[in-house]
């Protein structure tokens, strides 16, 4: 099987009206103000986990700044994965900042199905993770439910791109220190974090962190799989395409020519993520479709 555990998806109306949305959002403007840059649909995800033969996906929507629209994306989230429950896991986006309205919101979520938050991102959402009195509240619900939190992450130095960011390693360092049994995956190969885990007080501290690899095609030399195994071991990394920023397949093909050791990839690919996920759940609606990736 392969779990696809980064990609995103937004509702009818943002994708209609994105004008409207680059006005209300400063980050979804630095990020989509590109025509080019697209707008998935949930049907766009299916066709292309059945063309990649992605069995299973991890979908987030955006890290609003304005809870509003958190909300109003999750309602998609939360539609998509009652569609397809087999197929689907389901991360609920919140503004960090509303505090006890934004457990509200994980708890509501949580209700529809979801299992994680996610994707945040502190520069959009205007936030820091080192900053303990904001973060506490979604933090400890994250943990209480059990739930994964998946955050952007940048790296400090290379080139600047249209939503890169600032998030620092000291930040996550210090979310990870201070909430040891938070389960947290950090996008894009942790914007370097990994290469740290050879200090043995980081690697003590980030003992419950994951990696996943969105975009590294447009980051990184593919020669990163490899070294980042190396250091922290196969059993952190996440396969994460980032769709659609990136092709599924394309991506899902490239890593299949790194030559991998046949353990490694079944652990990047799947075992990984079947690991912290919970158990697909599976439908009594006699509308859900069907899961299984086309082979």
């Amino acid at each position: 099987m392969i779990v696809d555990f980064h990609t995103h998806i937004f509702p009818p109306e943002v994708r209609a009206s994105r004008e409207k949305y680059l006005k209300r959002d400063a980050w979804f403007r630095q990020l989509y103000s590109s025509p080019r840059a697209r707008l998935a649909s949930l049907e766009d995800l299916i066709t292309s986990m059945d063309q990649a033969g992605v069995d299973q996906a991890v979908v987030c929507g955006f890290g609003w700044a304005d809870p509003g629209l958190c909300r109003e994306h999750n309602d998609y989230i939360s539609q998509a994965i009652n569609l397809y429950p087999e197929r689907l896991f389901g991360f609920a986006s919140v503004q960090v900042k509303e505090g006890a309205r934004a457990v509200s919101e994980i708890e509501r979520c949580l209700g529809a199905g979801m299992c994680g938050i996610g994707e945040l991102n502190p520069d959009g959402q205007s936030f820091q993770w080192d900053d303990e009195i904001t973060i506490r509240p979604v933090v400890e619900a994250a943990i209480a439910h059990n739930l994964l939190l998946l955050t952007h992450t940048s790296e400090p130095i290379g080139h600047c791109y249209p939503g890169k960011g600032t998030v620092s390693l000291q930040s996550l360092y210090y979310l990870a220190r201070c909430f040891p049994e938070l389960c947290l995956v950090c996008c894009h190969w942790g914007g370097g974090l990994p290469f740290y885990e050879l200090m043995p007080e980081v690697a003590e501290v980030t003992r419950n962190v994951y990696y996943d690899t969105a975009a590294s095609p447009l980051l990184y030399d593919w020669r990163i799989f490899p070294i980042v195994i190396s250091l922290v071991g196969a059993s952190k990394i996440l396969f994460g395409s980032d769709f659609p920023l990136l092709s599924q397949q394309g991506f899902i093909n490239q890593i299949r020519r790194l030559n991998l050791a046949p353990v490694d990839l079944e652990a990047i690919l799947e075992r990984n993520a079947k690991r912290i996920l919970p158990p697909p759940r599976l439908s009594n609606h006699p509308g859900h479709k069907s899961s299984g990736g086309k082979r």
